[in-house]
């Protein structure tokens, strides 16, 4: 009973990191001023990060911490179902106000872009977005300094929102909103993005434990 208990609680926070993402997306589908988007995105990841709800990006960069168990994967699996969960509940709920025409005209013009693009440019737009992510997580994590903490959050979240990064999370949001959970294309380049983020997320990680493992060989 307990385990089940604390499944449904991983479960739930990742349903609630996946509003927060989407929130983020949500302000950025309001705003035309792509700079100011980019920055007030960043209320995604900060609630996340505050709260400690589950965010498959965030929480991926973690499994070489975990040594990759079988436990362990399947959390992250849990955590994006309910990423993906909370992202379509808040696309879901925006369809029913007077926003949901404007927000899903714009969602459509950025999905047609993503879902034209090539596999092999989404997967490194993934990567290259949750190398970011991590930054931007760790760094709140484990930077001492208080203003430091939460700038790398900013910084990290509004430089790959305004490089035109891949976050899968924030992706379900989009594709939700424009209704195009309908199409194979769209669940086929969700996965590659999920995949990307998966690697982009575990590149600093690794290299610091090969790091730690030479420097640990060339002394001993």
């Amino acid at each position: 009973m307990s385990n089940a208990k604390s499944l449904l609680a991983d479960f739930l926070y990742a349903v609630l990191a996946g509003l927060a993402i989407a929130l983020g997306g949500a302000i950025f589908l309001a705003l035309d001023n792509k700079i100011l988007g980019a920055l007030f995105f960043t209320v995604g990841l900060f609630t996340v990060c505050v709260n400690g709800f589950n965010l498959f990006t965030g929480k991926v960069g973690y499994a070489p911490d975990n040594h990759f168990r079988p436990a362990y994967l399947l959390f992250l699996l849990l955590v994006w179902l309910g990423n993906l969960v909370g992202a379509w509940l808040v696309a879901n709920l925006l369809s029913l106000t007077r926003l949901a025409g404007p927000f899903a005209e714009k969602a459509a013009g950025l999905c047609a872009t993503k879902l034209a693009d090539g596999p092999l440019s989404i997967f490194i737009l993934a990567v290259f977005c949750n190398v970011l992510m991590y930054i931007a997580v760790e760094g709140f994590r484990s930077n001492g300094h208080e203003l430091g903490k939460y700038l790398g959050l900013f910084f990290g979240v509004s430089v790959f929102i305004l490089c035109g990064f891949e976050h899968c999370v924030a992706n379900m949001f989009y594709f939700s909103m424009a209704g195009l959970w309908g199409q194979a294309h769209t669940w086929a380049w969700l996965l590659l993005m999920t995949l990307g983020n998966a690697a982009g997320g575990l590149l600093l990680p690794l290299c610091r434990i090969a790091r730690d493992k030479l420097k640990g060989e060339t002394n001993a």
